[in-house]
């Protein structure tokens, strides 16, 4: 039996899934050192300054558990598609700056943004994450010849030299009082510049006709502003959150389906009028449930509230990591058909379930789903 050829589309978080992408764990390293991070991990082998290789060991529980995921979808009808690794412990480099190490490949999701029948390169924002779109480069290769409606884009890649980051941000922010934090918080003063438009796809979540761009450490206003002029057709909402280090949309603000959102319970909202653009449109806004963890896995950078960091098989369907017993219990109060997928082991390599896929193809069109604007939103 011949497989189907390539399909791109899809418009929002829900939709039934047909076609995704999974991430591969292969060789993911702990960043060597630049302006847009700071990785101090002393308990584990890695305090600030050094880098290399997560554990091999680590690895291998992150791959099965990815590998059984992908084999879980595609037991449910779902294509699921591979990036290609590359050597992540080699050095970079452009020709304004030297990266001593690039990252992985787990998150696709950073990487790639799906609307319609395009799919979208990210800037991305971290010089060790520059030339990850090459993992994906194959497939969307393969795509472009399948599918000729297939739109392939790429947002002009950011040259992030040190005009792009403020000067000393993470000492700087060590030095700030709770009060003075609390200010850069309200004032969104994240390490980017305004320089050139930056964004990482992962800061970005669909619902048809509106897009909700998260203003966070990787995604600047300019790079709003660039995202509001590459779809006109579209209305762009910046969203931001109380949260001292914010980075992707997805652990922290979460579109189940049509009327229902998911929030996290600590990270408040702070862009005016979001709650009255919700509830003007008729959507429900629930906080999502007590996480399992207390703190960040061993060598993560992803917080406890990847619990929220869920996959949505079609409107009634969530994949939701198997430890998080709280999360999965209030999804079925909601009235979702819950399945659990173990996922831990993935956290250290760049996020949750969410984060380890990128869509190619939901089975819907492009719906109106908050016809009531609210100005100044």
């Amino acid at each position: 039996m011949t497989e189907k050829k390539t399909l791109v589309n899809s418009w929002n978080e829900w939709d039934p899934l047909k076609h995704v992408i999974v991430g591969r764990a292969d060789g993911t390293m702990v960043t060597a050192p630049e302006p847009a991070i700071a990785r101090d991990w002393p308990k584990h082998g890695f305090p600030l300054g050094t880098y290399g290789p997560l554990p091999k060991e680590m690895e291998a529980k992150a791959n099965e558990q990815l590998d059984n995921f992908a084999k879980l979808l595609e037991s449910r009808g779902i294509r699921v598609d591979r990036p290609t690794p590359m050597d992540f412990s080699q050095k970079v480099q452009t020709p304004d700056w030297h990266q001593d190490s690039m990252f992985g490949c787990m998150p696709p999701r950073d990487v790639l943004l799906t609307v319609g029948n395009e799919i979208l390169e990210a800037t991305m924002s971290q010089r060790s994450r520059w030339h990850e779109y090459l993992c994906y480069r194959p497939l969307l290769e393969q795509y472009f010849k399948e599918d000729p409606k297939f739109r392939w884009e790429a947002a002009p890649k950011p040259r992030l030299a040190e005009s792009t980051y403020k000067d000393d941000y993470w000492n700087m922010w060590k030095k700030k009082s709770k009060e003075e934090k609390d200010q850069a918080i309200y004032n969104r003063d994240w390490v980017l510049t305004e320089k050139e438009p930056c964004f990482d796809a992962a800061d970005i979540a669909r619902a048809g006709k509106d897009l909700f761009v998260y203003h966070s450490s990787v995604t600047n206003r300019a790079g709003f502003d660039w995202l509001r002029r590459h779809f006109p057709d579209h209305r762009l909402h910046s969203i931001w959150f109380y949260e001292t280090n914010p980075i992707h949309i997805d652990a922290t603000f979460v579109l189940l389906r049509p009327g229902l959102a998911l929030s996290n319970p600590v990270r408040k909202p702070l862009a005016p009028k979001m709650i009255e653009f919700f509830e003007k449109n008729g959507w429900e806004i629930v906080e999502c449930a007590e996480p399992a963890l207390d703190d960040y896995p061993p060598l993560s950078f992803c917080s406890k509230w990847l619990s929220m960091n869920t996959l949505m098989l079609d409107p009634k369907t969530v994949c939701v990591d198997a430890q998080e017993k709280k999360q999965m219990e209030q999804f079925d109060k909601l009235g979702f058909e819950v399945i659990p997928v173990p996922f831990i082991d993935v956290s250290a390599f760049g996020g949750g379930l969410h984060c380890a896929t990128a869509d190619v193809y939901r089975a819907g069109d492009c719906e109106e789903y908050f016809p009531k604007q609210v100005e100044g939103f």
